[in-house]
């Protein structure tokens, strides 16, 4: 299987591409930084030096064109403002949905993040800083594309992300209560959901929990 990966430095992103490349996968890391290349490359990971938020979709589709799966992982980061959250967070992700469509890059996974749907309708939640509201509406947005699109598309919406070691015991449904998830996990999860093409089409959220990884997504894929 070839894997393309956007945000493939990332903290999700990295940890997906070594799991891939560990059981012997096709992995394309698509980064921003050239000097990122070493990290991927150590992980087993081809990079691709492709900006996102200034690509055209040509540019995508030609450097995806012939993978089997594609993983959108990117996002502005903790300190950026509301504007990168647009152009990363949803520009991007729209951006790689499209190419993907454009070059029949079927299988598509999308991290987006538990609490969306506390923003739609232009809702603003009280008590809720600026900056992750407009973060919350730019992983709406992007959704709401991929959605529309003819792709075989999984959405995965995690809690709140950590960097404690992976615990590979999951709560994976459509809706679950808030809670943390380890990155470790993410990734996991990611992996599993990619030999799962029974969960096409579903919007999953995600801590952690009692279920190991491949139950879980098992469980959800066969509508349990």
């Amino acid at each position: 299987m070839r894997v393309v990966i956007a945000g493939a430095h990332g903290k999700v992103g990295l940890r997906l591409g070594r799991l891939l490349s560990g059981r012997g996968e096709e992995v394309l890391g698509i980064i921003r930084n050239p000097d990122q290349i070493p990290d991927l490359a150590g992980a087993g990971v081809s990079p691709v030096v492709l900006d996102l938020e200034r690509a055209t979709a040509d540019a995508v589709a030609e450097a995806i064109a012939g993978s089997d799966a594609a993983v959108f992982a990117a996002g502005a980061g903790p300190g950026s403002g509301a504007a990168r959250k647009a152009t990363v967070d949803r520009g991007a992700a729209v951006l790689l949905a499209e190419a993907a469509e454009r070059t029949g890059v079927r299988r598509y996974l999308q991290v987006s993040s538990m609490g969306v749907e506390s923003v739609r309708g232009d809702v603003t939640p009280a008590g809720v800083d600026e900056v992750f509201i407009a973060y919350l509406r730019a992983k709406l947005a992007a959704e709401d594309d991929l959605r529309s699109r003819d792709l075989d598309w999984t959405i995965l919406r995690p809690g709140h992300l950590t960097d404690s070691p992976g615990t590979s015991l999951v709560r994976l449904a459509p809706q679950v209560e808030r809670g943390e998830v380890t990155r470790d996990d993410v990734a996991g999860v990611l992996l599993a959901l990619l030999d799962a093409p029974a969960s096409a089409g579903m919007v999953l959220e995600l801590i952690n929990g009692t279920a190991p990884i491949e139950e879980a997504v098992a469980a959800v894929a066969a509508g349990r």
